[in-house]
């Protein structure tokens, strides 16, 4: 039967890890996500499935750790918030040459640089765009409630396993932060059976399997990276998740995720109740993003608003999309600011009503 507990989103993270049958974490801790690791630390899984978990001695160890556990074919993840995440892009375009699955968490912080542990989504560039070096994607999926930190762990590692590439859940510092009832699913066991690519030594009876990210033909590396984009653009294809509140009938559309998304339903709400029809579009993957859902909304609607924690990321993925056909306008705090749903209705009224 399936459990109801109040928790945040970040100790939803470390149960669903937990329950999704993961081999190991290996992080660092860092705020505003600590606690994933503190809760795993408390929780004990090696007692309960077997789980192992360690605290590395920085990030740059964790990620080289995930990288020799997933090369195993082993279930395993890492947590850390903006600046870790930075130190950690080496290994993940590592992990991305290599096509090894994992879970990366990344429970973002106000930048650039140390900044600060308020909210914010200044980190969607490096999420999507591949923050390491070379030609390479990672799925992101964008959480905006404790209930869906804890429902896209184990969806991230289905994906991660059917793609053999990695797979970030990217939250802003509200959502790990926040307390909600959240119901968790059932204990899965851990796997049993290794992938048929896992090097886990090699037995007579079979060949060789080699792991890496290295090629020093040049013709040869092209492959590969033909290769990874076709994958690329299978993802693409086949794994676009987003939702759509209020948008059949609005002339206005919000565009939003995480903690921005559910901000700007309270300022749908206010909209309406002054007679201006708005809609939200909360993209749920913003790797691969909802390119031709929003195109073909924009052939109803008079403009969008881009709402983001930032100054101004996303918006260049909503402009692309709509093809310059309709406004697209940005609005957003920085530093760890949070806007009210109030400041964006304001916002939406500026740009698009009385400007």
């Amino acid at each position: 039967m399936s459990e109801l507990k109040l928790m945040k989103g970040n100790e939803a993270i470390a149960e669903a890890a937990i329950r999704a049958g993961a081999d190991a974490y290996f992080g660092y801790p860092i705020t505003p996500q600590s606690e994933v690791m503190e809760y795993l630390m408390e929780e004990d899984p090696m007692k309960r499935t077997g789980m192992v978990v360690l605290q590395a001695e920085s990030e740059v160890a964790a990620i080289n750790m995930v990288y020799g556990a997933a090369s195993c074919g082993k279930k395993v993840m890492t947590s850390s918030s903006s600046p870790g995440i930075s130190l950690m892009q080496e290994g993940i375009s590592y992990l991305a040459g290599a096509e090894l699955p994992c879970l990366l968490v990344n429970v973002m912080r106000g930048g650039p640089g140390l900044g600060s542990i308020g909210s914010a989504q200044a980190d969607y560039y490096q999420s999507v765009k591949g923050g390491g070096h070379g030609d390479y994607q990672v799925i992101v999926l964008a959480p905006a409630s404790v209930q869906e930190m804890s429902d896209f762990v184990p969806l991230a590692f289905d994906l991660a396993f059917k793609y053999r590439n990695p797979v970030l859940i990217l939250a802003d510092g509200v959502v790990g932060q926040m307390m909600e009832k959240v119901e968790l699913f059932d204990q899965k066991p851990r796997a049993t059976i290794l992938p048929d690519w896992a090097t886990i030594g090699k037995p007579a009876s079979r060949t060789k399997r080699f792991i890496t990210s290295l090629d020093m033909d040049p013709a040869g590396l092209e492959v590969h990276n033909i290769k990874l984009q076709a994958k690329y653009r299978e993802i693409e294809k086949n794994e676009v998740r987003f939702e759509a509140i209020n948008c059949d009938d609005a002339d206005y559309v919000i565009v939003a995720y995480g903690s921005s998304a559910r901000i700007c339903q309270k300022t749908v709400e206010l909209a309406r109740e002054k007679g201006i029809k708005v809609g939200v579009f909360r993209p749920l993957t913003l790797y691969p993003f909802p390119t031709l859902e929003l195109e073909k909304m924009s052939k109803k609607i008079k403009g969008i608003l881009s709402v983001e924690l930032n100054a101004g990321q996303m918006v260049g993925d909503v402009r692309l999309a709509v093809r310059d056909q309709i406004p697209v306008k940005h609005y957003g705090r920085l530093g760890g600011v949070v806007y009210t749903p109030r400041e964006v209705l304001e916002a939406l009224e500026k740009n698009f009503i009385n400007g």
